[in-house]
């Protein structure tokens, strides 16, 4: 099996930064993509950031130019730098990993959420 740890949420306010993490860790074979989900209070769960296996990483249009994600493929962990947060950034963010365990089933974790709260 393979477990997802967040960490790094908080309260802040417009403007400031923040960082998330997410662990992985377990039965893990090979990480293929990593990314970070959000869902705001009656709202979908959005794509916020992903990151291959090889570096690539793409953005929701809304926080291009103020997020920025990173991997540590040693460690199995991901980042999420938030600067410039705003109001509508508020939301209970949830990393993602897909992958292969050792035994080679593909297995696609999600973390158990983190709550980021911009507020003034």
């Amino acid at each position: 099996q393979v477990q997802l740890v967040e960490s790094g949420g908080g309260l802040v306010q417009p403007g400031e930064s923040l960082t998330l993490s997410c662990a992985a860790s377990g039965s893990i074979f090979v990480i293929n993509g990593m990314a970070w989900y959000r869902q705001a209070p009656g709202k979908q769960r959005e794509l916020v950031a992903g990151i291959t296996n090889s570096g690539t990483t793409n953005y929701a249009d809304s926080v291009k130019g103020r997020f920025t994600i990173s991997r540590d493929i040693a460690t199995n962990t991901m980042y999420l730098q938030m600067n410039s947060l705003k109001l509508e950034d508020t939301a209970v963010y949830y990393c993602h990993v897909t992958g292969s365990e050792l035994d080679r089933k593909i297995f696609r974790s999600w973390g158990q959420g983190t709550q980021v709260t911009v507020s003034s």
